[in-house]
């Protein structure tokens, strides 16, 4: 299983090279996780700076807090963000459409990483 500093650097390579994955998202997502590899990491989609980011960088429009595991498997789509939240695995703070738009973008980050 891939760490989440790892999964955070291959959407960050991905961003860099096809920001058309966040088109239209203008938007700081934070992410609070916990368990075996804790940490806060944003991903920051703001005019055209798209990258990801350790700690707290800037001030999140949309926070979502999980078990660090919890997030690798939603970022490689093997865990639905919407079943993540209905079973209590994921709480979100902030903007509700922006965690919606999250994972269409972590879905076409997958399709780009899995060619």
């Amino acid at each position: 299983m891939s760490n989440v500093k790892q999964v955070f650097q291959e959407i960050n390579d991905a961003l860099s090279r096809e920001p058309k994955y966040a088109e239209g998202v203008n938007a700081v997502y934070q992410f609070n996780l916990t368990d075996e590899d804790p940490g806060i990491y944003q991903l920051i989609l703001k005019n055209d700076h798209r990258s990801c980011a350790e700690g707290e960088k800037e001030q999140a429009d949309c926070t979502l807090h999980m078990k660090a595991e919890d997030f690798v498997q939603m970022a490689e789509g093997k865990l639905n963000g919407t079943q993540a939240f209905m079973s209590g695995k994921l709480k979100i703070k902030g903007n509700m459409g922006l965690a919606l738009k999250l994972q269409s973008i972590l879905a076409t980050y997958n399709k780009e990483k899995n060619k």
